[in-house]
């Protein structure tokens, strides 16, 4: 990788007694990218976090976070970087400005200094019209974005969220998604996370862990395209059949050169997408089949592979325990 790493990470691992919750892991983190750190509950994602931000000692291994070692050099990392937890630490008996302010002298900042970082999070964070307010009277929403503000609020060259819009609805999610693709340039960003819709909306490189491993490096698309190393295509072609779903199913499924079916709704009419081999093209085989039978071919289109698919494919016990 030609783009210098601003986090470096080397077979860290991390157990608790007998029970090992993060394995020997290795990744970089380019600098000035937004990298998903992607993974089902209970994956070594939070536990991962917290051993890079120094909050956890690591059993293993080695890590440095902007050029720092987090073993030896933890107070420096801390400097190095701004960190967001799931739930957002705040002091909801405090005004909003009141707790950047308090938040921005706990880290040393003289009162021009103060002045000048804490405005400049209130814009970047939309929360100018918010800054009077009570932190308890503040929607989970707002709340979220004063928990980027004070991660923001030191300049860091490294910010870690972990599960930022967890609990946000659907309009506060995607404030939350623009200002995270903000930052990138500015800030090295890792964002903990099991969305994967928000992994491709805004990061430019994943890391999937399941049960303490990393199973999988790259961009979405590369991701998306390891599909096709295998037996199944990376295209799926969707079909939108007025027939018995059941039937409809089971034919398609026992079509030679198709290896899986899956129903994606079902009632009078029943949309199924079909996973071929390799380089296979059913579109002339389906439409035959499902005319012969008499049933209604009401759509028919072929789709790329998506990343939800890669993960449920890469993240399944079985392909973890053949790596």
């Amino acid at each position: 990788m030609t783009q210098a790493a601003e986090i470096v990470v080397e077979k860290l691992t991390k157990d608790y007694g007998t029970l090992r919750a993060v394995d020997q892991i290795s990744f970089v983190v380019p600098k000035g990218q937004v990298v998903g750190f992607l993974g089902p509950n209970g994956a070594g994602k939070s536990t991962t976090i917290r051993m890079l931000t120094c909050y956890l000692p690591p059993t293993g291994g080695t890590a440095t976070v902007a050029g720092h070692d987090i073993f030896f050099d933890s107070l420096a990392v801390r400097e190095k970087v701004g960190y967001l937890p799931e739930s957002a630490p705040v002091y909801t008996d405090m005004r909003v400005c009141e707790y950047l302010d308090f938040k921005a002298r706990l880290r040393g900042m003289d009162r021009a200094k103060r002045q000048q970082r804490v405005d400049y999070v209130l814009d970047r964070c939309w929360l100018k019209d918010r800054r009077n307010s009570l932190i308890a009277t503040l929607s989970k929403g707002y709340r979220q974005r004063v928990g980027i503000a004070d991660a923001l609020l030191h300049n860091p060259p490294v910010v870690v969220l972990d599960e930022p819009t967890v609990g946000l609805d659907p309009a506060q999610i995607r404030e939350a998604r623009k200002l995270i693709g903000e930052l990138a340039g500015d800030h090295t960003v890792l964002l903990s996370t099991h969305i994967l819709q928000e992994v491709e909306l805004i990061c430019q490189r994943v890391i999937v862990i399941a049960r303490g491993k990393i199973v999988a490096q790259g961009t979405p698309e590369e991701l998306k395209l390891k599909l096709a190393e295998g037996t199944m295509s990376p295209l799926r072609l969707v079909v939108d059949v007025r027939g018995p779903q059941e039937q409809v199913s089971s034919a398609l499924a026992a079509m030679p050169g198709v290896t899986h079916v899956e129903v994606l709704s079902s009632g009078a009419a029943c949309r199924l997408a079909i996973r071929g081999q390799a380089g296979a093209d059913l579109r002339e085989r389906v439409a035959q089949m499902i005319i012969q039978r008499g049933w209604a071919l009401r759509e028919m289109k072929v789709e790329g592979a998506t990343l939800e698919e890669f993960f449920v494919q890469i993240t399944d016990p079985a392909a973890i325990a053949a790596a």
